[in-house]
């Protein structure tokens, strides 16, 4: 049994773009949609798409520069089940001068720190990605 299956999604990404590959599983949710939603929408997924009629999966075809080279350096998951992060819209900085940012659980939906910030929502931070 999988305790943090947000967790587990990152680091399936993470895993299958270290050895380069081009497509990966996991098992779906729909919190999972909302941040392969926001990943495709920042161009660093090709795209994903859900299989299967009972147990549905993503499949999701991951995106690599000219030169062979991840587009996501790194994903990081922040707010865990043992230990939820919670950030005001003020306290929502520019991530790494601006080249990364933070994906947040407002009440309004899942949305990028950027967004949040110029909405005015603070939220649950879910991760990092750079």
């Amino acid at each position: 049994m999988i305790t943090d299956p947000i967790a587990d999604l990152l680091t399936r990404i993470k895993n299958a773009l270290r050895v380069r590959k081009k497509t990966v599983n996991a098992p779906y949710s729909k919190i999972k949609v909302a941040i392969l939603k926001i990943l495709k929408d920042a161009e660093l997924i090709e795209d994903f798409k859900v299989v299967g009629q009972t147990k549905k999966q993503f499949v999701i075809n991951l995106k690599y520069d000219e030169t062979g080279e991840p587009m996501i350096e790194d994903l990081k998951r922040i707010s865990k089940p043992g230990r939820r992060v919670y950030l005001g819209y003020k306290d929502l900085k520019p991530l790494r001068g601006g080249f990364g940012f933070r994906i947040v659980s407002t009440s309004r939906g899942i949305m990028t720190d950027i967004e949040a910030r110029r909405r005015k929502l603070g939220g649950e931070v879910i991760c990092e990605v750079y």
